[in-house]
């Protein structure tokens, strides 16, 4: 919520003008134009006017980052372009507007709004293009397709409806009751329909045909394709143990998941998670916030230590308890059942509600089925095509090459999917280029949120620079002397510099950027 003083244009009329001299290179000076929040930004000679406020999650772009000629935003680091507002890269898909500039007598004024076009000649046109996983990738792609100019055909498969949601808010604002229905689809049906994608939900695909160039779905439909990518994600595991198939027991991946445990949290007291991972303590922070008492199990002594190492980790479980958050470290469910948890060290907990989040396996079943190089994931080369010519893999499922540790992983991470779809988009059109993107993602606990950047498995050497206690800090993760990860909180331009650093693969300027934040 905002209030009237919140909305009251901030900074000059840029209508009116400002002093060239008054801009300072790669600096965005925060304006207006008729009540709209505009951004300046001079490089050299060229001045560039785009919206202030990011589509993604109306984050301040005036405190982002300038990176050649795009900006990135400080929450969640979508990318816009600073010549034509164009969103290049998730977790926004809608661009900001883009203005006329005039500089005239050493003043600079803002006119009216361009009209940007950002599709362009492409060298690669399929003759139709079969998405199969309706995602971040699977929708990130299709926006990026019809962005450039793609006319032909495209069919977007989900497993269940109403397709493409926003999941990173399932576990966060949504669980909690903070964000409403409306805000989850990513895109909706009406949406699709108006740039001609057929959006088929509730019929999975159970079989691809790389010869015939034909995927087979459920119902017996069978799809014919001149490119197909796949996102087929991954699915959550549960547990073999008494219990674990009764009805108060969820996992958390769909939207109808969450609905279903939003229903059971509104007649319950008392919830378990287990699981100390991020999808857990996230699950618990938003049951905390509809005021059920939350239990936590887990194996390891610290929440997140693997992840984020013990002060950090120590850090979140202190968080969490000061929330009311009760943790069973270092022990494992044995029975679950109507009305309680049961451990192996002998406790037991009283729950209405369990919430499983025990991690997550590819779906590759339609790729080995297929021919396609499956190892931990659907193997891929740095363009993202699998070993098998016109089929993509994308998301979660996808095990690509990274360029920070210089072998393959796969990564759990939204807005990581999110732009490897787009990158198979200009793949498929034949303007993509090796995908070098530094993994990013966000998590939120109550009033903190984390930020981390790059991708550390594991690391032997590890510092907190700054204080946790205070909110504003940063850890660094190194492999040897080289710096593979940072994390932060409070510090999102330290976020943003460490992303773009290790884009570059500049470790003299990533140095500088963390010995600036001790």
């Amino acid at each position: 919520m905002t209030d009237d003083k919140a909305q009251e244009p901030q900074g000059p009329d840029l209508k009116s003008g400002v002093d060239l001299e008054s801009l300072v290179e790669n600096s965005p000076l925060l304006g207006h134009v008729d009540g709209e929040p505009v951004i300046l930004v001079r490089q050299g000679e060229n001045i560039f006017a785009i919206g202030a406020t990011c589509t993604h999650y109306n984050g301040p772009l005036s405190e982002g980052l300038v990176v050649g000629e795009t900006i990135r935003c400080p929450w969640h680091h979508a990318r816009f372009s600073l010549r034509t507002g164009e969103a290049e890269g998730a977790p926004a898909f809608n661009p900001v507007s883009c203005f006329v500039v005039q500089l005239t007598d050493g003043k600079v004024r803002v006119d009216r709004k361009r009209d940007v076009n950002f599709q362009i000649a492409c060298p690669q046109n399929p003759d139709s293009v079969v998405i199969i996983g309706a995602g971040a990738s699977g929708a990130s792609c299709v926006d990026m397709l019809r962005q450039k100019g793609y006319s032909r055909p495209i069919t977007l498969v989900g497993n269940e409806e109403p397709g493409p949601v926003d999941r990173p808010n399932l576990s966060k604002d949504y669980l909690a009751g903070k964000a409403p229905d409306e805000w989850i689809p990513l895109r909706t049906r009406d949406y699709y329909e108006s740039i001609h994608v057929e959006l088929a939900t509730a019929d999975p695909a159970i079989r691809i045909d790389p010869v015939t160039r034909e995927a087979t779905l459920r119902s017996g439909r069978v799809l014919q394709y001149g490119t197909l990518l796949l996102a087929t994600g991954a699915e959550p595991q549960s547990i073999s143990i008494q219990g674990a198939e009764l009805p108060h027991v969820h996992r958390l991946r769909t939207l109808a998941d969450a609905r279903a445990i939003i229903a059971d949290a509104q007649r319950a007291k008392r919830c378990v998670v287990v699981g100390s991972s991020f999808i857990g303590l996230e699950v618990a922070a938003s049951l905390r916030e509809r005021g059920l008492e939350v239990a936590v199990v887990g194996k390891g002594a610290i929440p997140l230590e693997k992840v984020l190492g013990p002060e950090f980790g120590k850090f979140i479980k202190d968080l969490h308890e000061q929330h009311g958050v009760r943790f069973f470290l270092g022990s494992t469910p044995q029975a679950i059942k109507e009305d309680r948890v049961e451990l192996s060290n002998g406790q037991t907990i009283d729950a209405e509600i369990v919430v499983l989040g025990v991690g997550v396996l590819p779906r590759t079943a339609l790729a080995k089925d297929a021919g396609i190089t499956v190892d931990n994931g659907i193997v891929v080369d740095d363009t993202l095509l699998t070993s098998v010519p016109d089929i993509y893999a994308a998301g979660d499922v996808a095990r690509y090459p990274d360029s920070i540790s210089g072998g393959n992983v796969r990564i759990e991470h939204w807005v990581l999917a999110e732009r490897q779809g787009q990158a198979v988009a200009r793949a498929m059109l034949g303007i993509g280029y090796p995908f070098r993107n530094v993994p990013f993602f966000w998590s939120q606990h109550y009033e903190v949120q984390i930020s981390y950047v790059g991708h550390a498995s594991s690391w032997n050497g590890f510092e907190i620079r700054g204080d946790l206690a205070s909110g504003n800090a940063s850890a660094v993760y190194r492999q040897g002397s080289r710096v593979m990860a940072v994390a932060t909180i409070g510090r999102d331009r330290v976020s943003l510099a460490a992303e773009a650093a290790l884009e570059r693969g500049d470790i003299r300027a990533l140095e500088f950027v963390l010995r600036g934040q001790q």
